[in-house]
């Protein structure tokens, strides 16, 4: 089956690539970052999805404006699920820039690049997060600090809520699920030694399955007494909605 489902996706993959993706970048460049921008992103990466079989099942809506969404991290396809639904500028280790495909769209998607273990680029990127969130732009982020293997959520990390205490915006957690009851989390993850293209080529001969995307109830940093607070309720919403998919 994994053979046959590489029969009729490969081309679908290079139809989405070749065609879809020049007009979606046609368009965000006429968008200018605005509605029809945002929009195109949405349609690309639902368009995405389905070449590797997911469907994509929303609930709850996301926040309009300058929120920052937070969400745990299971595999570069984290990022596309999250674009089919809501237009977000992403954190992102600074190696995705040169990644196939991937890379290309979320240079024109707003994305903010890190250099892991740079603590002079840490701070930047907290800066650049800040000043869009004051500007009513969305921004995301994984407070995991990078994938995991699948099989637990990992802690989130507080520092990188000092952009939405400091922008005083709300931070909406987002849960993802893979496959019925999130039994696919492990599949989708990166397996040990895995690198991109073998997740990617791995992924495409999957069998078909849904993907949760859960926007969560909003924290205000009012709430909480700071960033911890706000990181400790965050991961507590996305345990909570992952336990109940």
């Amino acid at each position: 089956m994994r053979a046959l489902r590489y029969l009729y996706r490969v081309p679908m993959m290079l139809w989405h690539v070749l065609l879809h993706l020049p007009v979606t970048l046609l368009l965000i460049v006429i968008g200018k970052g605005g509605p029809l921008s945002q929009a195109a992103v949405r349609w690309w990466s639902r368009g995405l999805l389905r070449v590797f079989g997911m469907k994509v099942e929303r609930h709850g809506t996301p926040l309009p404006g300058g929120t920052m969404f937070v969400a745990n991290h299971v595999s570069w396809i984290d990022i596309v699920a999250l674009h089919s639904q809501h237009m977000m500028g992403f954190i992102a280790k600074s190696e995705i820039r040169s990644w196939p495909v991937v890379g290309w769209v979320t240079s024109h998607a707003e994305t903010i690049y890190l250099q892991r273990g740079n603590g002079d680029s840490l701070g930047q990127v907290m800066a650049q997060m800040a000043q869009r969130l004051r500007n009513g732009r969305a921004v995301a982020a994984f407070p995991e600090g990078g994938t995991r293997n699948g099989s637990e959520l990992g802690a989130f990390h507080a520092r990188i809520f000092t952009a939405a205490v400091e922008a005083d915006a709300p931070v909406q957690p987002v849960a993802l699920c893979y496959g019925v009851h999130c039994q696919a989390q492990q599949i989708v993850a990166f397996a040990p030694r895995e690198h991109f293209v073998g997740n990617f080529l791995r992924l495409l001969g999957e069998p078909a399955r849904p993907v949760r995307v859960c926007f969560l109830e909003p924290i205000l940093h009012t709430e909480h007494e700071g960033r911890r607070g706000i990181a400790q309720t965050a991961r507590e919403r996305v345990a909570q909605a992952m336990s109940m998919a």
